[in-house]
């Protein structure tokens, strides 16, 4: 029987200082204290995949919890993230368990830089990508995911210029697909698929001839060029599903995340190099902390908040919104949804 400490504890060093099984035991118990949801990025460490309600990528995350009953929703992701599911669920509230964790590709693009690209382009549509902070969201005209933005870009009139921020690479990819020629990029990446090379696919290739290769549209062009399947993070899973051996070009977690729902598969990363250090700031004991503190809560300004949500609602209306998973959609995810439902108790 595991022996928990009680009360919260002064900081995260003296909860690391506790074994994972109390930890977890902490965990459960404040969240169902509490009425939370824990939601577990696909490339967070498998010690915060296995405590998660939900695990999958950062939009359909905060739709899972926008849908719950849950009164606290604990994003273990990074920032901009958990300001998404804030602002898909302005009522609730939201917490972090590292404010450090940020995305660097997020962080390319500023609102006030953002204005006077704006300005030297009127009458331009803004694309963003949800990796994105909100304050940016809040100025777009639309948001997409790296799943939906060719249909995102074809859905604005071709003669109409379109400024597409911040990830340069998938900018790219939506370019080749659609053959507009007016998308003015932002000069932004995403360091870990950009520094993906092929150099590390050959010898993926070489090692596995028989393996499918499956790439993040975060990747470079020569990558892209080269791979069987170019698609989302949720898109992999669904391959993970229909293949026996797959090389995967995207960061790490879900890789891991994969092998263990499916241990009779090979399942190669394109590189071993593919960690992202933001995504891996979160740690059991942070989560710990987290919820037995209630911190940190992330708000948006109202302006902010009623603008992102705008220009991601368009997004959602334009793929047909929100919608329970089919039953063959909820068993590719299998992996993704704890059976203890939200937590809420």
């Amino acid at each position: 029987m595991i022996k928990i400490t009680e009360g919260p504890l002064p900081t995260t060093l003296e909860y690391a200082a506790l074994g994972k099984g109390e930890l977890a035991s902490r965990i459960a118990a404040k969240k169902a204290e509490l009425g939370a949801v824990i939601l577990g990025h696909n490339y967070q460490r498998t010690e915060i995949q296995d405590v998660s309600d939900y695990l999958g990528d950062s939009l359909g995350l905060s739709q899972e919890a926008a849908e719950t009953d849950a009164d606290v929703i604990v994003f273990c992701g990074v920032h901009f993230m958990a300001e998404t599911a804030k602002v898909l669920s302005p009522e609730k509230t939201v917490l972090m368990p590292d404010l450090r964790a940020g995305c660097p590709m997020a962080d390319f693009v500023t609102a006030e830089a953002l204005k006077r690209l704006v300005n030297e382009h009127p009458g331009a549509a803004v694309v963003t990508y949800v990796n994105s902070t909100a304050r940016v969201k809040a100025m777009s005209d639309i948001c997409c995911t790296s799943s939906n933005a060719v249909q995102v870009v074809e859905s604005i009139p071709e003669e109409r210029p379109i400024i597409f921020v911040p990830d340069r690479n998938l900018a790219r990819y939506v370019q080749e697909k659609t053959g507009r020629e007016n998308i003015i990029a932002w000069d932004g990446y995403c360091y870990v698929h950009d520094d993906m090379v092929l150099e590390e696919l050959d010898k993926a290739r070489a090692d596995y001839p028989h393996a499918v290769v499956v790439v993040h549209p975060e990747a470079r062009q020569d990558l892209l060029e080269q791979a069987d399947f170019v698609t989302s993070t949720a898109g992999m899973v669904s391959l993970a599903e229909e293949h026996d051996a797959l090389i995967i070009g995207t960061e790490r977690g879900l890789v891991d995340r994969l092998k263990q729902r499916f241990p009779e598969k090979t399942l190669i990363p394109l590189s071993g190099a593919a960690i992202c250090g933001n995504m891996k700031l979160n740690t059991l004991a942070k989560l710990a902390w987290c919820l037995d503190h209630e911190k940190h809560e992330v708000t948006l300004d109202d302006r902010v908040q009623e603008g992102a949500e705008r220009a991601l609602r368009r997004m959602l209306d334009l793929s047909g919104g929100w919608r329970p998973p089919t039953g063959e959609e909820e068993a590719l995810e299998l992996a993704g949804v704890r059976p203890s439902g939200c937590g809420c108790g």
